[in-house]
């Protein structure tokens, strides 16, 4: 049984020094316990795999209560793990009820941190797609932040779906792939990644083994 998974919330960037006297940028996250809330054949399911719970709370509604009825507890967050992401996810022999924590982990794995990106509004072209804006001479006094054209006139006569411009900016699930676990704290339960993850301080983050690799 491997399973290279678990969910947590951001608590921030601090440095940490290495033994070589290298210092590093890493983000601190509290991550897990995870408890086992379902597990998922490919005879009853399809495919195997498993959910797991984070978060517990007092209240759940009656479907919830049903079906968390046999982990033990009610959860804020449930996340479905499945078997078929390669190495690190091994869930034989994993049954209802069973904890999943940051001792999973070891310093030098490879991981991808999933989360919801810091929302930043309304945004026009520039701050949202790094547009470089009109030119600031030859009369051009008020399109300094313009996006500029949007399309042709008459063909095609629209403006085409996709196309960069101004809107909502960030609050997106982004994931940032291949990042080193520096050190991790199972006492704790904190797991401190190198690099930069999505989101704000205390948000959800859901992490877990790279799928790709690292890089060559």
């Amino acid at each position: 049984m491997t399973v290279k998974a678990i969910l947590g919330r951001k608590i921030g960037t601090t440095e940490m020094v290495r033994g070589g006297g290298e210092i590093d940028c890493v983000t601190a996250v509290a991550a897990g316990p995870c408890t086992v809330t379902q597990v998922k054949t490919a005879e009853t399911d399809g495919y195997e795999a498993v959910q797991i719970g984070f978060e517990e709370v007092r209240r759940a509604t009656q479907p919830m209560d049903g079906h968390l009825r046999a982990a033990g507890g009610r959860f804020r967050h449930l996340r479905e793990i499945r078997a078929d992401r390669g190495p690190g996810f091994d869930l034989s022999g994993l049954e209802v009820g069973a904890t999943l924590s940051v001792s999973a982990f070891e310093p030098g794995d490879r991981v991808d941190a999933t989360g919801v990106s810091k929302g930043r509004g309304f945004a026009g072209g520039i701050k949202r797609h790094g547009f470089h804006g009109g030119p600031k001479t030859h009369g051009q006094s008020d399109r300094h932040r313009a996006p500029g054209s949007i399309g042709a006139g008459s063909t095609p006569g629209k403006v085409l779906k996709g196309l960069r411009m101004a809107g909502h900016y960030g609050a997106a699930r982004i994931t940032v792939q291949n990042l080193e676990v520096v050190s991790t704290d199972p006492d704790r339960n904190l797991i401190f990644i190198k690099g930069a993850v999505p989101g704000p301080g205390n948000s959800l983050l859901y992490i877990r083994r790279s799928i790709k690799g690292p890089r060559s």
